[in-house]
């Protein structure tokens, strides 16, 4: 790779969202349920994924060592002149929490350690180290099965300093999992998600529209579901049309069973209309899986589409509520002169039995500079969040910046902690006498400043209202 010039930002996109998304791929593992009919992957690569994705690849050669993986990621945002200090650790692979305890544990702990720069005696140690070094955790997101998320894996998932879940929940039809061999019914998908909610994660759902055994209007109708029924509602979405890949069972099965993936044409038309039903609490995060071209047997080849459609709709002048296309950072690129008088919006909505606030700061043009998600709790299982209400997320848009670091627009200009303000402000309004944040491990020194403390099981941060 030739080096940027000075001050140069190679691949700037990758922290436009204000923070530094790291990857880090667990080591193969078949699912207890078997495999669905979609799924690729063989003995050398982690099940739902092929050896030509660029995370796996970079996995298979560094032998899946979580710490080294880590090494070479920040190395490699260094030198394209990224910040490094907000880091946002994703880990793919399998469903995580099937994997062995001691496994989880001692991979959790060396991705620590390796943003630490420093070995610790446990995992513990290894989080409190991190709280105050250059290289933070601001958030951990886990790969995660529905029926995987009972309440000791979900303890077991925050004890790891994860703040946020992913789902697969493909489209939540029984009759579809069943055809596909998804070893869960739509029941795991509603009691998971409430929940990861109850104990404050980050809720994404990977959603597949172009199943075999569904169609174009089954598909828009369970689409429209997710987000009509309040079961559902998810904060965050990657959206993967259904391919043919090589080495999966439906490779075998596809022309038996007359299965047409759909089209590129039909595949930019479908998720054109869905981009326009998708809420304004919600956040696409992905659309396309990195699926190499020659390892596919049918179906849309392109990964990039997704310029396609967010081009096509801003020509079109479409009202797109989703978060990604209103971010600051994003809209910087299409956007000339964005006005900096901001205002908050609160957007009050019923999911998983509570009560959720989507507050949001915005300019006159719904360009998004921060927003927080506070919720009233349903049934908290959790002993710090009785009687509490809790701060499931608090993102600052705009390009990511040093801790420290003065900010002019969007990061560190004192947005998060109004919003933090407004939140408790709720709360108190409500009668509730205490607020909970589930905050990544980096990020709990920037709630002491804001008087929270951290609770008797190190989980969440507290505050006493």
């Amino acid at each position: 790779m030739k080096l940027p010039q000075v001050n140069e930002v190679r691949k700037p996109a990758k922290t436009l969202a204000g923070v530094t998304p790291i990857t880090v791929v667990v080591k193969p593992r078949k699912c207890d349920h078997g495999t669905c009919i979609y799924c690729p992957g063989g003995e050398k690569v982690p099940q739902s994924y092929t050896d030509k994705s660029p995370a796996v690849m970079r996995a298979l050669m560094l032998d899946y060592d979580p710490y080294e993986q880590v090494r070479v990621r920040l190395k490699a945002f260094r030198l394209m002149n990224h910040p490094t200090d907000k880091i946002e650790l994703i880990i793919l692979g399998g469903t995580f929490l099937q994997y062995p305890k001691k496994y989880r544990e001692w991979f959790i702990k060396r991705v620590y350690e390796a943003l630490n720069n420093k070995e610790s005696k446990d995992l513990e140690e290894a989080k409190k180290i991190n709280e105050t070094v250059r290289h933070r955790c601001v958030a951990l997101c886990i790969e995660n099965r529905p029926d995987n998320c009972s309440e000791e894996e979900i303890r077991d998932m925050l004890n790891y300093g994860t703040t946020r879940v992913e789902l697969g929940v493909q489209m939540p039809d029984n009759d579809l999992y069943k055809k596909t061999n998804r070893g869960h019914t739509v029941k795991e998908v509603i009691e998971a998600s409430e929940k990861l909610r109850e104990a404050g994660f980050k809720l994404g759902y990977h959603i597949m529209p172009g199943l075999p055994y569904s169609n174009r209007e089954k598909d828009f109708i369970l689409f429209k579901e997710i987000f009509d029924n309040p079961s559902y509602r998810p904060d965050q979405l990657k959206i993967y049309p259904c391919q043919v890949i090589q080495d999966s069972p439906l490779e075998k099965m596809y022309k038996r069973i007359n299965f047409i993936p759909y089209n590129e044409k039909e595949t930019q038309e479908i998720l054109e209309e869905m981009t326009l039903m998708i809420p304004e609490y919600c956040r696409t995060m992905r659309i396309m899986r990195e699926i190499p071209p020659e390892r596919l047997v049918s179906g849309i080849t392109r990964i990039d589409i997704r310029r396609e459609i967010e081009a096509s709709l801003r020509k079109k002048k479409e009202k797109v509520h989703e978060i990604r296309m209103r971010e600051l950072g994003f809209s910087s690129q299409f956007a000339k002169d964005i006005d900096m008088n901001i205002t908050l919006n609160v957007l009050e909505y019923e999911a998983s039995h509570g009560k959720e606030f989507f507050l949001q700061f915005t300019n006159k043009d719904n360009i998004l500079f921060g927003l927080l998600r506070l919720r009233f709790p349903y049934k908290p299982f959790i002993k710090s969040l009785k009687n509490a209400v809790i701060v499931r997320e608090l993102h600052v848009y705009g390009k990511s910046l040093n801790i420290g670091e003065k900010g002019e627009k969007g990061q560190h200009t004192g947005i998060g902690k109004q919003l933090m303000i407004e939140a408790e402000k709720i709360a108190r309004k409500n009668g509730y006498k205490k607020i909970a944040v589930i905050s990544g491990v980096g990020v709990r020194e920037y709630y002491k400043k804001l008087g929270y403390r951290l609770d008797e099981d190190g989980i969440y941060m507290i505050k006493e209202l």
